[in-house]
């Protein structure tokens, strides 16, 4: 494991207004672009975003203007 892994959080959002699985990919690819952002998994069925990231490189507010630049909402889940 390398020192900037150490510092991994994972971070649970969930999203809203995509309708078709063509948009998991657009998702996947902005928020992956990120720095500090380790791996990224949408959930099309669910409608969960989950990302692995260092918060100090990319916050959760980071995750979530990542997610509307590609015209989605999406907002921290509570579990």
């Amino acid at each position: 494991m390398s020192v900037a892994s150490q510092n991994i959080t994972h971070t649970v959002l969930r999203a809203e207004g995509f309708s078709c699985p063509s948009c998991v990919r657009k998702i996947e690819k902005k928020v992956g672009s990120l720095p500090g952002v380790e791996k990224v998994a949408v959930q099309f069925a669910s409608a969960r975003i989950e990302v692995d990231h260092d918060p100090a490189r990319a916050s959760v507010d980071d995750l979530v203007a990542a997610v509307a630049k590609v015209g989605y909402t999406a907002r921290p889940s509570a579990f």
